[in-house]
């Protein structure tokens, strides 16, 4: 599946105004409508994602210490 920049979204609006494009242009061919209407699907449901990813904080987890660095730091010098 497509992975998007999050910083890119008009990319997928300009992705999906060329998919209806095709999808017009493709009366009659029903396994080409077929195909481009997956498509859109999974593009609609990729900018979805990609909007609930911006809207989410970032979490700063830190640098992990480790049992035998912390007790090291913790001896008398």
């Amino acid at each position: 599946m497509l992975h998007v920049n999050p910083k890119m979204p008009a990319r997928l609006d300009e992705l999906e105004a060329d998919l209806v494009d095709r999808r017009t242009r493709a009366e009659g061919w029903a396994g080409e409508i077929e195909g481009i209407d997956m498509t859109l699907t999974f593009l609609r449901a990729k900018r979805g994602y990609t909007q609930r990813r911006l809207r989410r904080p970032a979490v700063h987890l830190g640098i992990p210490v480790t049992s035998q660095a912390s007790h090291r730091h913790s001896e008398p010098t």
